[in-house]
């Protein structure tokens, strides 16, 4: 019997080892520095924020999916708030770009969302997932590049709400001139 079942246990083991990141990025942590096309025709790198201002990063699964569709139209459609606060933020995800950029067209979204068709960064921040897909986690980084939280329960239809409860907690001065 042990015959017949030790490919299935040896090839279940192994997929599950394989998914254990070799070290799970933790608030304090720098983040990994990323350079990522988006939808806005530029490659945005984190590198390029640090000493300038926060950035946040919101992995989503798959564009056109209901959720991630729910949720890019929360932070599209209360962007206005979010750029209140000395923050940049993006949605990203290891869709192509060229899905992105429709998926950014059709909900109107007034932020990039990045491409990491090679999912070299969704592994350096632990968020894929063992169907290829990214997890829909999200990451807030202050100016000198730490990790301030990772929030890993995300509620798509009170995304934008949320993220800006977060960066008030987190202490995200608002832009001068901002309420």
């Amino acid at each position: 019997m042990f015959r017949k079942l030790w490919k299935p246990i040896l090839l279940t083991v192994g997929l599950a080892l394989h998914m254990v990141p070799v070290q799970a990025l933790e608030v304090g942590d720098m983040a990994p520095d990323f350079q990522l096309p988006g939808t806005d025709g530029k490659v945005h790198r984190l590198a390029d924020y640090r000493g300038k201002q926060a950035v946040v990063l919101a992995w989503f699964p798959k564009a056109y999916t209901s959720g991630c569709t729910i949720e890019c139209k929360s932070l599209a459609e209360n962007g206005h708030r979010i750029q209140e606060f000395d923050v940049t933020y993006f949605m990203a995800s290891v869709d192509p770009l060229e899905a992105n950029t429709g998926f950014a067209a059709e909900n109107n979204a007034d932020f990039p969302l990045l491409s990491d068709e090679d999912k070299s960064v969704a592994k350096a921040y632990g968020v894929l997932g063992m169907l290829g897909v990214a997890k829909r986690h999200t990451f807030y980084i202050d100016r000198d590049g730490r990790i301030l939280k990772i929030d890993t329960h995300i509620n798509p239809a009170t995304s934008a709400e949320d993220m800006i409860a977060n960066l008030v907690k987190l202490g995200v001065p608002r832009r001068p001139g901002a309420r």
